[in-house]
């Protein structure tokens, strides 16, 4: 799955700013609320998720979730041409009020809660930070530039679909789910549960799947029908 998103960051921004502002109110909490069980929906989906953030993206503020709650992100990164580069920028949406089921803003489940990188997180609000930039601040997993950048992604794609869509659904599970846990996260940041689950699956075990074909040189067949 890519999550991708176009528009006006501004108008983006402003609307952020309107519902903190107005957060006591009983249709912006509820309002809040919704984005907040939305965004929580893809942390816990069993698809794998990739954010490419192209010109025309509109990655800020609470729409900047997307990426951060996917398991990878890139951003193209084009530092000859600043007006078209694409842009991330970040606001107090992304230090609270859209937490994950594990209580935590998806920067500090990135950052395993460390103060020094969410403090130079938090320092850029009101910038609009392209590629390189937000790949220092941790942002995104990487920022290839226009000459690298099809054949990052096409490589990135191959290898996931390469791979059994069950045995990588579970250890995306863990990534996104680390040491703090819930009961309503116990399930996903367990590794035994997804172990489990995913040596019974035709893809493991079935005739074609890895640990019957595992050694013998064949390929495994997997089926990406469901997972």
């Amino acid at each position: 799955m890519d999550p991708q998103n176009e528009g006006d960051s501004g108008a983006v921004l402003a609307a952020d700013r309107t519902m903190l502002a107005h957060q006591d109110h009983w249709f912006v909490r509820e309002t809040i609320g919704m984005l907040r069980r939305t965004f929580a929906r893809l942390d816990v989906s069993s698809r794998t998720l990739f954010a490419l953030i192209e010109p025309g993206s509109c990655f800020a503020g609470m729409l900047a979730e997307l990426a951060f709650a996917a398991d990878r992100a890139y951003m193209l990164a084009l530092p000859d041409d600043a007006a078209r580069a694409p842009k991330l920028q970040l606001d107090e949406m992304n230090f609270g009020p859209l937490p994950m089921v594990t209580e935590q803003s998806r920067l500090a489940r990135r950052f395993y809660d460390e103060g020094e990188p969410l403090a130079a997180a938090r320092k850029s609000i009101g910038t609009a930070l392209d590629g390189d930039a937000a790949l220092a601040l941790g942002l995104v997993t990487a920022a290839p530039d226009d000459i690298d950048w099809d054949d990052e992604i096409r490589i990135a794609l191959e290898e996931r679909a390469a791979m059994s869509p069950d045995a990588l659904t579970g250890l995306e599970a863990n990534l996104r789910f680390g040491p703090k846990e819930n009961m309503a996260t116990r399930v996903f940041g367990r590794l035994t549960a997804w172990q489990n689950w995913i040596f019974q699956r035709p893809n493991a075990v079935g005739p074609k799947g890895a640990l019957k074909v595992y050694g013998t040189g064949e390929k495994a067949g997997f089926d990406f029908t469901r997972v």
